[in-house]
């Protein structure tokens, strides 16, 4: 491999993707240490803000005002480098790129988010943004799912989620929710199918909040289908084709027609996590989900989506791990005692009306971890202006630049 050209091309700490995760944490860890060599290591020049597409595809948010310019965004005392990674030699601290060169460093910080793999449903790539066919999941397609939401009268309307993980566990039923309060809203609902496909067994995994988001698919008149996985999309025709599992694990395979159909891709760890040696049996970058370092590669960290904590891939579960990754990378660089554990946080606001939202906020064991003195359980207005104005703001002018509110951790004494 070829050394980098530009710079020296040895970092204190070198960060591999330029997400909520990447961002933050290198923001963090220079406002704790400003003398830091960081390079941040991203192919792409735009970045998202991706938990208000939900929001978009419900007519609710400006799609323009989700995405920025990577160089605007990057910490002004890092170092952005241009290209992707394609593996790891961690016994030579060496990130090796695309583009042939090998950047150097002390400490790893392993935050490139999981893929959308659009593949994996076959049919589907082909037929995205048309013939009824849309994503919240994409910056591109959000947007048309307010098209198609408006434009529905009368028909069928199909809503899928694949097997875990994927990014806000929610966000799939949100989907459901915002188009089904329009139409409600519009008088359209008595002629319109709703249904939610899920390749889970349940309707969300924390308990406490099944009840509430119950009354909400009752209110819309929408059928569950449980154990129902999207396989194929046959977009001309406007079929569906579904796996659907039985109790005894026999599987079916069934088609069903749609007029809209709002597709949850499957979600994997990009091919260089997975195919290293940082990864687990899942593909995921492994950690000691406590301390969110590597447990046989202790100058390795990793936080956000692709880490294997087992913990909501949301934003919010990014910001708290922000803080545990920064505390715990200097200690470890400092031969201190971590001092810092994770407990598992993550928060996943379900809109369920246009301007109410269930902020359901929790950690390990499905443990509740509200933030607020209020009900996290009951549907409100206040959490739908969190959700829809405070943590857009916090994301841009608190999480990016280092600030770290509202990120109290656990103290390991």
């Amino acid at each position: 491999m070829a050394a980098a050209s530009n710079w020296s091309n040895s970092f204190d700490i070198v960060v591999i993707g330029g997400g909520a995760a990447g961002i933050g944490v290198t923001a963090s860890l220079l406002h704790r240490r400003p003398a830091l060599r960081i390079a941040i290591i991203e192919p792409c020049d735009k970045h998202y803000y991706q938990p208000a597409w939900t929001l978009v595809g419900g007519g609710a948010y400006d799609i323009a005002q989700t995405a920025r310019n990577m160089a605007d965004v990057i910490p002004p005392k890092a170092e952005w480098v241009q290209a992707a990674a394609i593996g790891f030699e961690p016994d030579n601290n060496l990130d090796n790129l695309a583009d042939g060169r090998s950047i150097s460093y002390r400490q790893l910080i392993v935050c490139p988010g999981i893929r959308l793999a659009w593949e994996k449903i076959e049919g589907l790539q082909e037929t995205l943004g048309k013939n009824g066919v849309t994503s919240n999941y994409h910056f591109d397609l959000a947007p048309y799912t307010w098209y198609l939401t408006k434009n529905l009268r009368s028909g069928k309307a199909l809503f899928t989620q694949p097997l875990m993980p994927i990014k806000c566990a929610g966000a799939p039923q949100k989907a459901m929710y915002l188009s089904s309060d329009y139409w409600l809203r519009q008088h359209t609902l008595d002629d319109i199918e709703v249904e939610f496909n899920t390749a889970g067994a349940v309707l969300f995994g924390v308990a406490d909040f099944v009840p509430p988001l119950m009354e909400y698919v009752k209110r819309y008149h929408a059928k569950l289908a449980f154990n129902s996985n999207l396989v194929k999309v046959d977009g001309t025709n406007k079929i569906a084709s579904f796996d659907i599992k039985d109790s005894e694990g026999n599987v079916t395979r069934i088609e069903k027609p749609f007029d809209m159909l709002h597709v949850v891709p499957p979600q994997v760890a990009p091919d260089f996590i997975s195919k290293s040696p940082l990864s687990d049996a899942s593909g995921l970058c492994e950690v000691n989900p406590k301390t969110l370092q590597h447990p046989r590669y202790s100058n390795i960290f990793s936080l956000g989506d692709v880490c294997s904590s087992p913990n909501a891939k949301t934003a919010a579960a990014d910001r708290k791990q922000i803080v545990i990754v920064a505390e715990n990378l200097l200690a470890a660089k400092e031969a201190r005692e971590f001092s810092n554990i994770y407990d598992g946080y993550g928060a996943c606001p379900l809109t369920v009306e246009n301007g109410k939202v269930i902020l359901a906020e929790f950690g390990f064991g499905a443990k509740l971890l509200p933030t607020f003195p209020l009900n996290p359980t009951v549907p409100s207005r206040f959490a739908w202006f969190l959700k829809a104005k405070l943590f857009p703001w916090l994301y841009w002018n608190g999480m990016l630049k280092g600030r770290e509110w509202l990120t109290r951790s656990t103290s390991m004494s």
